[in-house]
């Protein structure tokens, strides 16, 4: 009989990959896991604006010692994070620190992707048009604006104008700039609470007094105002009308009612959702069963108020009218109902292609 082979000895990995590969392989390991990052919550930043409120109670307790404030700014680059380890830091800076973190595999950016504001209008605002990417890129800015309202609030007179109406032209627009009648031009609806309305890059649009709106849109502000009602500010009717489409696909969303939740409107760039928290809802019944990996998640309470617990971080507190972060990667928790929460959820989506 042949004898028997004895056992091989043990291997180390390292004997079948160059130190240099298992080097790379250690690195790759790390960037499929981000560390994880406790939900927080964000510090509302008060925007002044000419045609805005003074006083801005009961919705936020605040009053204005100057100029009037239109914008409470909820997600913006220099909006402060206000608890958690990263307390005081701009929300910008923990992009660049922790983007991986917060955004999750399918990220198209590593830059925060949303600014979302509530908008306070006491007067008219100007009558504006945002570009798109490709061309505000073509004007050294990374991004263009889309964005949607959604009515928190609405009185009996309130109204939006969104896009042109039928066979106006680009050349009857240039005129009634320069005349005032540009209003005459312009597709009016009214707005009721509830309402979700869709801005897509391109569409000539003006919010009126009456109603209070949450707004998601593209991280930017980039704005080319048309027509101003008279008031002192710079207009931009060349840059205006270059970014103007006739036709858009702007004007009131219907929602969706699904088994656990609302989709008030999902477009190539964001998802807004409205989700009923019965007691309470943990992370896994949070997330929409449409999503394709772990993303970042903004939770803002409409109305009412929420508490964040989890194991490894300190409650977040979440009280009407704030919005508090949900990274990708982030320790399991539970979100509590603590009295009347009105959850809105808004998540980044990544198109394939810029419009």
């Amino acid at each position: 009989m042949r004898p028997a082979r004895p056992a091989p000895a043990a291997v180390a990995p390292e004997a079948f990959y160059p130190a240099k590969d298992i080097e790379v392989r250690m690195i790759a390991d790390r960037q499929a896991s981000p560390p994880q990052l406790a939900p927080f919550r964000m510090e509302p930043r008060f925007d002044t604006r000419v045609w805005g409120f003074r006083d801005l109670r009961p919705w936020y307790d605040r009053v204005a010692d100057g100029d009037p404030i239109g914008e409470v700014w909820l997600t913006g680059d220099a909006s402060l994070v206000a608890t958690g380890a990263h307390a005081g830091k701009p929300l910008a800076r923990l992009f660049e620190e922790a983007h991986a973190s917060l955004l999750g595999p399918s990220a198209g950016s590593s830059q925060s992707p949303l600014l979302i504001k509530v908008l306070f209008a006491r007067e008219k605002l100007s009558v504006q048009v945002h570009p798109d990417d490709k061309m505000a890129q073509r004007y050294g800015e990374p991004r263009g604006k889309t964005e949607c309202w959604y009515a928190l609030a609405a009185g009996p007179e309130a109204q939006v104008a969104v896009g042109l109406k039928p066979g106006v032209t680009l050349a009857q627009v240039e005129r009634q700039i320069h005349d005032g009648t540009l209003e005459e031009s312009l597709n009016v609806l009214s707005v009721a609470a509830g309402d979700v309305i869709f801005v897509d890059a391109g569409t000539v649009h003006a919010i009126w007094p009456g109603a209070i709106l949450l707004e998601t849109q593209q991280n930017s502000d980039l704005t080319y105002r048309m027509f101003d009602y008279g008031r002192p500010r710079e207009l931009h009717v060349e840059r205006s009308l270059e970014a103007t489409r006739l036709v858009t696909r702007a004007g009131k969303i219907a929602p969706v009612a699904l088994a656990d939740r609302t989709v008030l409107i999902d477009v190539e760039y964001f998802r807004v959702e409205r989700i009923p928290v019965q007691g309470s809802r943990s992370r896994d019944a949070l997330a929409s069963p449409a999503e394709d990996g772990p993303r970042l998640a903004w939770l803002f309470a409409a109305a009412g108020a929420g508490r964040i617990t989890g194991a490894g971080f300190d409650p977040v507190d979440l009280p009407a009218r704030s919005i508090a972060a949900i990274p990708a990667f982030s320790p399991d928790f539970v979100l509590e109902d603590r009295g009347g929460l009105d959850l809105i959820r808004i998540t980044p989506n990544w198109p394939a292609a810029a419009a």
